[in-house]
């Protein structure tokens, strides 16, 4: 029988000398109670309560066991409020993972920003280390994982926070040398910078969209940054976050490629785990980066 059900009943025996009394309290019986009392003894080899037909008063041990009993009862009932209270309250710890291209672009600052906004959450937010698996991270101590692909796993909670624009760019000196790139099928004639985790172009949206497994690979990497400045470095075409890539696409260091052919934007997904209420903390994220996102657009290249 559980411990804690059963000192909770001796305390409240011994707090009004009475088991009916008791019963009454606990919204139980007079003879579970009592039971209840008993197995306490049996559990711990010891009387703790002298029995009468009109009185319950407390051995010497029953007393010593009684002030502890109390006090540990009270110590979980005030750890629990603690507890409840941090789950209704934006406050606490908070720990946030991403992958490391997002998180050093938009993220990055949504989360900095996030943190200045809520000095009562400690924030860990750390990059890369994404599993396959899309519950790992909670195996790994984090709250809760952003991810740029599209997920379905009905063991967490997910929310879409926005869209991530992509463009198609090239430096000036390459199309100079090169030319542009006219249309999607041409990526075979052209040299590709590639994202070692995007081998597979998509480009065109709707009926107008296609795939292309891309041949020519003159560079390929596991960061956007890297394909960004080698892209400057006129070594081919690549498929870039516009946030990344803006301000070089302003200064003309690189050129979009296409730009009548919309790139399918990548979804950017917060997974949290599973759970009826979810903690204030974390709502308190996911409504702070929507917004975020939705207050600090990428500007329209031409504007």
């Amino acid at each position: 029988m559980d411990r804690m059900l059963l000192m909770r009943s001796f305390v409240t025996v011994a707090q009004l000398g009475s088991f009916n009394g008791a019963a009454r309290t606990l919204n139980s019986s007079g003879s579970l109670v009592s039971r209840h009392v008993a197995e306490l003894e049996r559990q711990i080899g010891v009387r703790l309560v002298n029995r009468t037909a009109r009185s319950v008063s407390l051995t010497e041990q029953g007393l010593r066991y009684c002030e502890f009993a109390a006090r540990i009862l009270a110590e979980i009932e005030a750890e629990e409020a603690h507890i409840g209270q941090q789950h209704d309250r934006a406050e606490g710890q908070l720990s946030v993972v991403c992958p490391k291209w997002i998180g050093s672009l938009d993220v990055g600052d949504a989360i900095a920003a996030f943190a200045a906004a809520h000095p009562k959450i400690s924030v860990r937010f750390e990059l890369g280390g994404l599993s396959e698996r899309t519950y790992d991270f909670l195996d790994s101590g984090f709250d809760v994982a952003l991810h740029t692909r599209d997920l379905r796993d009905s063991r967490v909670h997910l929310k879409k926070i926005a869209s991530l624009p992509f463009t198609v760019c090239a430096s000036e000196e390459y199309v100079k040398r090169n030319g542009s790139l006219a249309h999607p099928n041409d990526l075979n004639a052209h040299d590709c910078l590639v994202h070692v985790n995007e081998p597979v172009w998509r480009l065109g949206e709707g009926s107008t969209s296609s795939l292309h497994k891309i041949r020519n690979v003159a560079f390929s990497s596991n960061s956007y940054i890297a394909l960004q400045k080698a892209a400057v470095q006129g070594l081919g075409i690549a498929l870039l976050p516009q946030r990344s890539a803006y301000d070089d696409l302003v200064s003309g260091a690189l050129l979009a490629q296409l730009p009548s052919l919309p790139v399918p934007q990548r979804p950017l997904f917060a997974v949290y785990g599973p759970g009826q209420t979810v903690p204030r903390k974390i709502v308190a994220l996911l409504e702070f980066l929507s917004r975020w996102f939705r207050e600090n657009p990428i500007p329209v290249l031409g504007t």
